[in-house]
């Protein structure tokens, strides 16, 4: 991507950013939807960030789209999820294993925003094992048949398409198919009671005998595992880019309120203590960014080298690395924040306390903590030999 063409893009996410704040302000506290989130991203022509251009996106390279979801993600992780939710795990899939037919049917009105996209993989008993998935498929003549059900999934409720992925009753290989949502055989939950991000979409699904076009299967027939892992890491670096803008914007809150907040006849920001917090909001902020934006450069120099197997496995691996990081890092940033903030802290009103609860579950979806310690750690030992998880 070109300089200004970077420049541009940014510009737009960031008057998109600012035009969305006023309204994610309220619908936080009000604990619903935020229904202005679409209509912007659609008026400032982000819904499509790294799709090529010819598909009807911006063609933003790696490293400026995760410069672009860091800033997205100082609005909450509940805006960020939105984005890995449509683009990072929605459209990639499409544009990485996508006919161009599928490309052409479904990228251009994903950027457009007539099409909402997500990403149906996790099931009520198969989260960190997709394998242990019960969602089934079987071919009948000219279509498919699915049936199963899909929980804990961002933009379920608002999504008009969704790439899922299903078993095969005779041979128990994994396929990945596009899903139209407004079908029939389709019903989906919104679930609320969740911990933080009350103003996204998070749901469940089910298919009962939905009819599943065969131009509408993903990749190749039992290429759906691969296709699912090699979406996880798009979505993984996703969410540390978000990460990082959330560790940014509790600094940038900290250091605001440390300097307007007095206590025992001085600003806070001049108590030792104080300044200890900021320091360790910095720290992470600084160590985020530079793992960050080295997995988004991975990510870059593998696209541009698809045949080379060493660069794709770095690439992986920076991407749980970073992810790893950077939730660590965000939710330790924002209960400092918290802690900075005292009492106000502790209440919805200010941001570090909506950080504090929207961002604990970076450190679960696309790869729980537990799972990239064991996937980073089996890879210093030497691969597939040494993974614990088999």
């Amino acid at each position: 991507m070109q300089p200004a063409d970077q420049q541009r893009l940014l510009a737009d996410v960031q008057a998109f950013c600012e035009a969305l704040r006023e309204h994610e302000e309220l619908c936080y506290v009000e604990h619903r939807f935020n229904d202005k989130l679409v209509p912007l991203a659609k008026k400032h022509n982000i819904l499509g960030m790294p799709v090529p251009v010819e598909y009807g996106g911006r063609g933003a390279d790696t490293v400026t789209y995760a410069k672009a979801l860091a800033r997205i993600g100082q609005e909450g992780t509940g805006v960020r999820t939105f984005f890995s939710g449509h683009t990072s795990i929605g459209q990639y899939p499409i544009m990485t294993w996508g006919s161009d037919e599928q490309k052409r049917q479904f990228l251009p009105p994903s950027c457009k925003g007539e099409k909402i996209l997500a990403f149906g993989l996790t099931e009520p008993d198969a989260g960190s094992n997709p394998l242990e998935m019960t969602s089934t498929y079987e071919r009948k003549g000219d279509h498919y048949v699915l049936n199963g059900v899909k929980y804990l999934i961002s933009n379920a409720g608002i999504a008009n398409v969704i790439v899922m992925f299903a078993y095969s009753k005779e041979n128990r290989r994994i396929s990945a198919f596009i899903i139209d949502m407004d079908q029939p055989g389709v019903q989906r939950e919104d679930l609320l009671a969740k911990c933080g991000m009350p103003t996204a979409n998070t749901g469940m699904y089910s298919l009962t005998n939905y009819k599943c076009p065969l131009a509408n299967m993903l990749g190749p027939e039992g290429d759906g595992f691969r296709i699912a892992m090699g979406t996880l890491v798009s979505g993984r670096l996703s969410v540390a880019a978000g990460c990082l803008g959330v560790i940014e914007d509790c600094l940038i809150e900290s250091i605001r309120y440390a300097k307007e907040r007095t206590q025992h006849g001085k600003a806070i920001g001049k108590h030792q203590l104080v300044q200890e917090h900021l320091a360790a909001i910095e720290m992470a902020r600084l160590t985020s960014e530079a793992v960050v934006m080295k997995a988004a450069e991975a990510k870059d120099a593998a696209a541009a080298d698809p045949g080379n197997a060493e660069l794709k496995v770095r690439s992986e691996m920076l991407a749980a690395q970073a992810k790893l990081h950077a939730s660590n890092a965000a939710w330790d940033a924002a209960d400092h924040a918290v802690q900075l903030f005292g009492g106000r802290g502790w209440s919805t009103l200010y941001r570090p306390g909506r950080h504090l609860m929207d961002v604990r579950v970076c450190r679960i979806y696309e790869g729980t903590d537990e799972i990239l310690k064991l996937k980073i750690a089996a890879a210093l030992l030497g691969g597939k030999e040494y993974e614990a998880y088999k």
